[in-house]
């Protein structure tokens, strides 16, 4: 599942491949902004861990993208 996460001044959004369902990672975000601690906490395919501010969150698009496409469409 590709999550794609928008951060407030910056041009470039992360996007991070993570193996949890959109449901889950819905509810890790929803966790995360309403937590005390503040941050978004996700863990790639791959085993690294990206760490957001929630303070410094834009959006987070949760799936997008059409995998194995490549080339010209007509």
């Amino acid at each position: 599942m590709e999550v794609k996460i928008g951060v407030q001044q910056v041009q470039r959004e992360l996007t991070v491949d993570v193996n949890e369902s959109a449901e889950d990672v819905q509810k890790l975000v929803a966790d995360a902004v309403g937590s005390s601690d503040g941050v978004l906490t996700l863990t790639d395919s791959k085993g690294r861990t990206v760490v957001v501010p929630t303070a410094k969150l834009a959006y987070v698009e949760i799936g997008g993208g059409t995998p194995g496409t490549v080339g010209f469409r007509s």
